[in-house]
């Protein structure tokens, strides 16, 4: 066994370099972080060749005086923290005091600095192979340049897992884009081979804020972008959250940012994905630009080297805030909101309901109050009835008194069509034409127009053809049914509860000491699953109750899976996934069919329910419901205007 022994500081160095710096990008986010720390409301950072041959940040913050330069260089020197209550209430983004002296051991590196007190900069240099610093006087304003010369040129094994110049940059630049997202208030330039890339100016105002965010995520994610903010408990969560339909293959435009310092997080990961859970297509992931700010003492910043990762004081408190905001706000979304989306992306400019668009965001605070267009709805939905009254047989229009449509609610409207398998698909014996049409009629005087508008036909007994003041619209009347009936369904579940069925002959279960303490553990929390499940050994559990309408599911796999979860997360929501997957599948088989051949009326009635059912932008599977053509875009297909 060979000796113990200390360790050089330059190896100790470039060991900690491993860790903080990975490749090019590693270096560019420890000194941007130092210029923010530093107060800068300027950053400017120019690389070449990827930021192998040089990276060089310079910022007009507060400075380092000429004594400290030599410090700065230091292992575990640092001017952000000084006692043990500092580092459990950490506030700013850098606290270690080893990113300058990792970097330095493996580049080139130099720092020029000065404070508004001193009348001259200094600068220090050092090289990866002596590690002394030396010290000179130079010109430069107040504030800080760091130029980092020839990466890992000491460390050749290093520079040979760097990738080309382009994807060495392309991470450069995505670090960037994270710390230009993180602050606003902070002006930033990204030059690469002298050529710049960025250019963005501080943000102070709203709309400068979109205006970078568009910038920076594109803008059409901002354009179908719904705006979240909302506090609870010594919490706060403001953002941006795309819509649904502007979903992605990749997890690739997702920021999550807690109090400034962006986060890679499982537990906000799985509140995110289950507030999306029924509204994605097959492995879509959603969009989102988002902030959360804590109190510092609740949040422990320093569990990972890079500060990717944090850990929340009370994690299920964080998930459940993260996971009913968006889940609200997703839930709130109406179709004015999408249309909002598409006329934005047409670069159309018009009214929507008596409302000004001026943007494709639509705002979120948290509140119930209908919006004007909501109350049009509820004003309009008896008269648009009436406007249309059901066709006979013969194809010819009958009236039928206007109280009658105005005395029957919608479910029981939806449960006359229902009877015989009406709505619910029932084959007709004559053969259905392939278009049903009908005349739309305006909205009276003051009165708002729905965010769909009015039914005109129906498609080969699929779509609905509608027409509104944004243009043609169409909607799959089987994927919109499914999301309203599913919708209703949910409802009534929630307020009858979960039952619980006792099963005649207990399930047992082979499981491991964890999975059956936790069991154990979280027998309450079970119990209001309605699942009954008992410890009857050290590794072995018994199944004694299932909720009613999982009776024929896969027991013993879905409390495994709940075990996992709670393993995982804290917490599950298997339960109520499973269940919502059955109610969707009644709602599937109990929805229109293709071929059922819609009066207009009942056209109208769908759409007015879409306008006030949660999430009705998408069937249960994750499958649009709607779309809409604008008139800029009808007008461009056949040349008007040219």
């Amino acid at each position: 066994m060979p000796a113990i022994r200390l360790l050089s500081p330059r190896l100790a160095n470039q060991i900690a370099a491993g860790e903080v710096v990975e490749r090019p990008a590693s270096v560019v986010k420890e000194l941007v972080e130092n210029a923010l720390d530093a107060g800068a409301n300027r950053v400017d950072i120019d690389v070449e060749q990827g930021g192998v041959k040089l990276i060089r940040v310079r910022d007009d913050g507060f400075g380092i005086g000429e004594a400290d330069l030599p410090l700065a260089l230091s292992r575990h020197a640092t001017s952000k923290i000084e006692s043990l209550d500092d580092l459990e209430a950490v506030a700013s983004l850098g606290f270690r005091g080893e990113a300058l002296a990792s970097i330095s051991s493996v580049s080139r590196l130099a720092l020029t600095s000065r404070t508004e007190a001193q009348e001259a900069a200094s600068r220090v240099e050092v090289e990866g192979r002596d590690m002394d610093a030396r010290i000179s006087p130079a010109a430069h304003p107040v504030g800080t340049t760091v130029e980092v010369r020839d990466l890992f040129f000491n460390t050749p094994a290093r520079r040979k897992f760097l990738r080309t110049e382009k994807t060495e940059f392309n991470h450069v630049e995505e670090c960037v884009r994270r710390q230009a997202l993180s602050r606003f208030d902070a002006g930033f330039t990204l030059r690469h081979n002298q050529r710049v890339v960025q250019s963005l100016r501080p943000a102070e105002n709203p709309l400068d804020r979109e205006r970078r965010i568009g910038s920076l995520c594109g803008q059409q994610f901002i354009d179908n972008a719904v705006v979240i903010d909302a506090e609870a408990t010594g919490l706060r969560l403001w953002g941006w959250v795309a819509l649904p339909t502007f979903s992605r293959s990749q997890a690739d435009l997702q920021y999550f940012f807690v109090n400034g310092r962006v986060i890679r997080d499982r537990l906000v990961a799985h509140a995110v994905r289950q507030a999306y859970r029924d509204v994605l297509y097959n492995n879509r992931h959603p969009a989102f630009v988002l902030y959360l700010e804590v109190a510092p003492a609740t949040v422990d910043v320093n569990v990972h080297p890079t500060k990717h990762e944090v850990r929340f004081r009370d994690g299920r408190l964080v998930h459940d805030f993260i996971f009913r905001t968006l889940h609200k706000a997703l839930a709130d979304v109406r179709p004015d909101d999408h249309l909002r989306g598409a006329v934005a992306q047409s670069a159309v400019r018009e009214e929507v309901g008596g409302t000004g668009v001026v943007g494709g965001a639509s705002s979120f605070s948290g509140g119930n109050a209908p919006s004007s267009a909501d109350q049009g709805i509820s004003r309009s939905w008896g008269e648009t009835a009436s406007v249309f009254p059901p066709q006979g047989s013969g194809g010819h229009q009958q009236q039928q008194p206007h109280h009658e449509w105005q005395a029957r609610d919608q479910m029981g409207f939806y449960q006359s069509l229902n009877e015989g398998g009406g709505l619910a698909g029932r084959q007709q014996s004559a053969p259905v034409p392939e278009i049903t049409v009908g005349h739309p009629t305006p909205p009276a005087d003051g009165e708002a127009e729905p965010p769909l508008g009015y039914a005109i036909a129906q498609l080969h007994g699929i779509y609905i053809l509608a027409q509104s003041r944004q243009g043609m619209i169409v909607v799959d009347m089987h994927a919109a049914h499914e999301r309203i009936t599913y919708e209703r369904m949910k409802r009534a579940l929630e307020a009858q509860d979960l039952k619980s069925q006792p099963l005649l002959v207990p399930v047992s279960l082979a499981v491991s000491q964890k999975e059956a303490a936790l069991a154990e553990t979280h027998g309450n929390e079970l119990q209001q699953l309605g699942l009954q499940v008992e410890r009857i050994g050290p590794e072995t559990l018994a199944i004694r109750q299932v909720p009613a309408l999982l009776r024929g599911a896969d027991t013993e796999q879905l409390v495994r899976d709940i075990l996992a979860d709670l393993i995982e997360n804290g917490q599950s929501d298997r339960v109520e996934a499973v269940t919502h997957e059955l109610l969707g599948t009644m709602a599937c088989h109990g929805s229109v069919r293709a071929n059922r051949q819609l009066t207009i009326p009942e056209m109208n009635t769908l759409l007015r329910d879409m306008e006030a059912t949660e999430r009705s932008g998408q069937c249960n599977h994750g499958r649009p419901t709607w779309t809409v053509v604008t008139l800029s875009e009808l007008d461009k297909l056949f040349l008007r205007g040219r």
